[in-house]
């Protein structure tokens, strides 16, 4: 099911999702279920699974020369999506990115989606690699979020990339992009970003999940600004609870997002990471409420591969 019709059905209350990230390469699935079964008693529509490109590492030769090695740390997107699916009954939205595909590469990879039966996907442009300053796009691949869209609503209207494929079957996705309440970190300003996003919309996007934030009033601003552009569709707020002193520094520089003063000073307090994480907890549940109340349409948690404190916030809400 799409999750547009998830949030229809649902008549106004507010849902439970969360996303996963694929374990490291070396460990089985079975991670991947000990972290989701805690919550499945939350009924949760769907669950997003993170997809992680190729990097680069380099390895230094006997003869002291570097050789350039491609690996990839969390492979498993798809292959996770369809044991979700089979395990759970419950929709898994894959992320698809520009960086590190092609344009056939991304045909492909939605075919696969396709006969999997998954009916959502969320595109996103994806991060510069850590050998990059700046994002690079693949040499047949997309430049832009907007762009890989465009692709994916053009597959669900029966167009392929080659135009002469003859009897086009048309997929039929529900596409998911990423919102900013505190603008991306590399648009310059918030209402440039709202225009981005009105266009990844108008290219064919039917809901948004923004970022991560700790202040609910950057969540309502953003939306206000969206509406007023004439953005329609659902905006899930996304959220994740602060586990560890490090996150302090962490979060703010990676995600471009403020931390309350009051957030930071009671994080600063605690004597260990186990309070911290009480500290989190107890901040999001405030956060939820706050925005159930709202009535948002779904409460998005970022789990990040742990899904203990997640419990406890939900255990609190739904």
């Amino acid at each position: 099911m799409k999750v547009t019709e998830h949030i229809k059905e649902a008549n106004g209350k507010t849902q439970f999702s969360f996303e996963i990230l694929p374990p490291l390469k070396g460990q089985n699935i079975q991670q991947i279920f000990d972290n989701i079964d805690p919550l499945m008693e939350f009924k949760p529509p769907f669950i997003d699974v993170t997809y992680h490109r190729e990097e680069y590492v380099y390895q230094e030769q006997e003869n002291g020369l570097l050789k350039k090695k491609i690996v990839r740390k969390r492979p498993g997107t798809v292959g996770i999506c369809a044991a979700i699916q089979n395990r759970y009954q419950v929709d898994a939205i894959p992320h698809i990115l520009c960086g590190g595909f092609t344009k056939e590469d991304t045909e492909n990879f939605l075919i696969d989606l396709g006969f999997l039966g998954i009916d959502n996907v969320m595109a996103l442009r994806g991060d510069a690699v850590r050998n990059e300053t700046y994002f690079t796009p693949e040499g047949e691949g997309h430049t832009y979020a907007s762009e890989l869209v465009s692709q994916i609503q053009a597959l669900n209207n029966g167009e392929y990339l080659d135009a002469e494929i003859q009897n086009q079957s048309k997929t039929d996705f529900c596409i998911g992009v990423a919102g900013y309440p505190e603008k991306h970190i590399e648009a310059p300003s918030l209402d440039s970003d709202i225009h981005f996003i009105k266009k990844k919309i108008a290219s064919g996007a039917t809901y948004i999940v923004t970022q991560l934030f700790y202040d609910n009033k950057k969540y309502f601003k953003f939306v206000d600004k969206c509406r007023k552009e004439g953005i329609t569709v659902p905006i899930i707020p996304g959220l994740k609870p602060i586990a560890t002193k490090k996150q302090l520094n962490l979060i703010p520089h990676r995600f471009a997002c403020e931390l309350p003063d009051d957030l930071i000073m009671e994080i600063v307090k605690c004597n260990d990471n186990k309070a911290v994480r009480q500290v989190g907890v107890e901040w999001s549940i405030a956060q939820s409420k706050e925005l159930i109340e709202a009535g948002v349409p779904v409460l998005h948690y970022y789990s990040m591969g742990k899904s203990d404190n997640i419990r406890s916030i939900a255990g609190e809400l739904f």
